[in-house]
């Protein structure tokens, strides 16, 4: 399974980052709260600590998402970038696997443990030949 579409590792990529930034990493960072609630999250009062610790999220989906870029464009540190993918699939896997256990997260992030799912076993099969 490892690399079985490799040749479409640069599209993938592009794809994968066009989507995720948007959905995600710019929405994260630059309105974390609206994005939030627009998940299913309820948002008490204080938010302070909310917005910078998803502004700092979203500051590294960011960091992600051009190095999924330039990898894509340029095929420089394309490995690291699969690696790395790989790594947050897993990591993202078992953080929605603990809310959705301990209940204590809305819908739509339970559902996010497909998306990282998924993304893994993409992420695999477009693994980049060596």
């Amino acid at each position: 399974m490892l690399g079985l579409w490799s040749a479409y590792a640069p599209q993938y990529l592009l794809i994968l980052a066009l989507a995720t930034t948007l959905v995600f990493a710019l929405p994260i960072f630059c309105i974390p709260l609206i994005w939030a609630r627009l998940m299913g999250w309820k948002i008490p009062t204080h938010t302070d600590l909310a917005v910078y610790f998803g502004r700092c999220l979203g500051a590294f989906i960011l960091i992600l998402e051009a190095m999924m870029l330039r990898a894509a464009l340029t095929g420089e540190a394309i490995h690291v970038v699969f690696e790395m993918l790989a790594a947050v699939a897993v990591m993202m896997v078992i953080v929605h696997v603990y809310g959705a256990l301990r209940r204590i997260q809305p819908l739509s992030e339970t559902l996010e443990i497909g998306f990282y799912s998924a993304m893994l076993v993409l992420t695999l099969l477009f693994w980049p030949a060596t």
